[in-house]
C-alpha cells in the first residue's frame, strides 16, 4: 500500500454533549478543525523509510451544522446535518504525493434521551449517525476528503455529577463501514481495488467543570480500536489501537457559544500519529 487508504474518526463529544437540549429550539454551529499527522506506525513500530522517513499530513477543514431539538414520544431529541469542506496537505517527505481538496460527505445523527434529569443533572442519551457518500473523491488521488463509502455509527453517552459542579461523562460508539469499490491511489498496488473496514470502536470518558454562568472546561480521554481494513478480501493486519487525549474551553456569551479545543495521540499502533489536534467551534441559536 501506497498510504493508509482513510482516516476515521470517532465521533468526539463536546462537553455537556451528554446533557438533554430544551425542545423546539434551532441551532447553527460552524467549526474550523486542523490536525498534524506525523510518524507512519505499523504495529506499533514507525515505519521510517524512503518516503515515510519525516511524513508530515495536515488537514484544515470548516464544518457547518445545522441542528432541531424538539421531543419524541415524550422524550428529549435532537437531529442535526453537517457538511464540510477541506483540504489534506501531504508535507516532508511525502511532499511529492498530491493532496486532496474538497466537499466532505453529508452526516446526518438523531440523538435521544431516555433518561433526562434535569433536577439531578444525570442524563442517558442514545444516537445514531449516517455518512453518505456525497463529498469529492477522486480513485486516482491516495488522500480524498471525501471516503466514497457509506458510514454508520451508534453511540451511547452517560453524565452525572460527581461533587459540586464536576459532572463525569462517557461515552461508547461504534462506527460501520460500508465498501469503497473504487479504491486506487490508496490501495497501491491494487488498481481500483475494493476496500472494506470492521467496525471501530471508541470510548471516551472525562470530567467537565462549570467555573461559572460563563465558563466551563472539560478533559476527555479516548481509547479506539478494531477498524482493520481489507483490499480484495485481502486482511490488512492493521488493527487500530490508539489512545488521544482532548482538552476543552468553552464560553457561554449572549452571541452564543465558544469553544476552544486542543488535542493529541498519546499512543498508536498502526496509522499516522496525530501530533497535533486544534479545534474552533461557534455555536449559536437561530
Amino acid at each position: 500500500m501506497l498510504l493508509s487508504p482513510a482516516f476515521a474518526w470517532a465521533i468526539d463529544l463536546q462537553p455537556n454533549d451528554v446533557v438533554a437540549p430544551t425542545p423546539d429550539r434551532n441551532f447553527f454551529t460552524i467549526s474550523y478543525y486542523g490536525t498534524e499527522n506525523t510518524s507512519l506506525y505499523r504495529n506499533g513500530s514507525v515505519v521510517s523509510a524512503g518516503r515515510y522517513e519525516n511524513p508530515r499530513i495536515e488537514l484544515d477543514s470548516a464544518v457547518v451544522r445545522v441542528a432541531r431539538s424538539y421531543e419524541l414520544a415524550g422524550l428529549p431529541a435532537i437531529s442535526y446535518v453537517q457538511l464540510g469542506y477541506g483540504s489534506i496537505q501531504p508535507a516532508g517527505t511525502l511532499s511529492n504525493v498530491p493532496s486532496g481538496t474538497g466537499v466532505g460527505d453529508l452526516t446526518f445523527a438523531t440523538a435521544i434521551w431516555p433518561y433526562a434529569n434535569r433536577e439531578t443533572r444525570t442524563y442517558f442519551a442514545v444516537a445514531g449517525y449516517l455518512t453518505a457518500p456525497t463529498g469529492s473523491y477522486s480513485n486516482e488521488q491516495p488522500f480524498n476528503y471525501g471516503e466514497n463509502r457509506y458510514k454508520f455509527d451508534l453511540q451511547l453517552g452517560f453524565q452525572k455529577p460527581i461533587i459540586g459542579n464536576l459532572n463525569g461523562m462517557i461515552a461508547v460508539d461504534t462506527m460501520w463501514f460500508g465498501a469503497n469499490n473504487q479504491c486506487g491511489a490508496a490501495c497501491l498496488p491494487y488498481s481500483n481495488a475494493s476496500l472494506s473496514q470492521k467496525p471501530l470502536t471508541t470510548v471516551q470518558l472525562g470530567p467537565v467543570y462549570k467555573i461559572n454562568d460563563t465558563f466551563t472546561v472539560g478533559a476527555s480521554y479516548f481509547y479506539v480500536t478494531g477498524g482493520e481494513t481489507s483490499i480484495n478480501s485481502i486482511d490488512q493486519n492493521n488493527v487500530v489501537s490508539t489512545q488521544r487525549f482532548l482538552l476543552s474551553a468553552q464560553a457561554y456569551t449572549a452571541i452564543g457559544r465558544f469553544t476552544l479545543q486542543y488535542g493529541r495521540d498519546i499512543e498508536a499502533t498502526n496509522g499516522f500519529f496525530q501530533g497535533r489536534l486544534l479545534a474552533l467551534r461557534y455555536l449559536t441559536e437561530f
